[in-house]
């Protein structure tokens, strides 16, 4: 059943951030483009990859609420990697101390805290797909081989 919750506003692209300094993400080039993803985003890849999602994900309407309360959509980053053309992004998470700060009062199992860390994991990767498929049209600098790994 698909989730029944209305698209969230897209996140606003960190800018100063250096796409080097994510645990989760290794980029050649420092030309990450935000500005333009996000333009991107607000003319409607936010909303198609959101629909798409929402449509798919396992996560539940109560872990959504968690999300939303927690503010983690804002905390998403996308970025250009020219090395190997294609959109990176870093994706907000729950921490392994979850339990400990008492972030949430319906946060109460691994399993929830995985399924929340998954979800959003899977929206980032298909907000990368939306852009790349659908609204990027320009061409990286570097022929990147084919073994890549995905984000």
């Amino acid at each position: 059943m698909p989730l029944d919750v209305e698209t969230p506003q897209p996140p606003e692209l960190a800018t100063g951030v250096d796409a080097d300094d994510y645990d989760d993400a290794e980029v050649g080039g420092d030309e990450y483009r935000r500005e333009e993803l996000g333009d991107f985003l607000a003319a409607g890849a936010w909303e198609e990859a959101f629909a798409a999602w929402r449509a798919e994900t396992d996560v539940t309407e109560t872990e959504f609420a968690i999300v939303r309360d927690l503010e983690l959509l804002t905390q998403f980053d996308f970025f250009w990697d020219d090395f190997a053309d294609r959109v990176g992004y870093h994706a907000p998470g729950l921490p392994e101390d979850w339990k400990e700060r008492d972030l949430h009062p319906d946060l109460d199992s691994w399993r929830r805290v995985s399924s929340i860390n998954a979800g959003l994991t899977e929206l980032g990767q298909t907000v990368c797909d939306v852009l790349k498929s659908e609204y990027i049209d320009w061409e990286a600098d570097y022929d990147a081989p084919d073994d890549l790994p995905d984000f």
